[in-house]
């Protein structure tokens, strides 16, 4: 894929999964999740499955494993930041 179709994949797939785990970031942040969380994805799908995740922009499995993996990569973020843990 070329890099407009990694930024435009990365877009979309991180507003998706912002919105799917409820965190609100802004289109920048977004993007830059869900760049990196195609990428995790990708290489998580390889790792566990031996599968080649991101086939190409039209392929469903390229958006279900980006999405995935933005998931992932917000979840990670969440914990990160300090809002993921118990207060006391």
């Amino acid at each position: 894929m070329s890099i407009l179709a990694w930024i435009i994949l990365g877009a979309l797939c991180g507003v998706i999964a912002e919105h799917l785990t409820g965190r609100r970031t802004g289109l920048i942040l977004a993007t830059v999740v869900g760049i990196v969380g195609a990428l995790l994805g990708g290489f998580l799908a390889k790792a566990l499955f031996g599968v080649n995740g991101l086939n190409g922009f039209f392929n469903i499995s390229t958006w279900i494993t980006a999405i995935i993996g933005s998931i992932i990569l917000f979840g990670i973020l969440w914990l990160v930041s300090g809002r993921g843990r118990a207060r006391t």
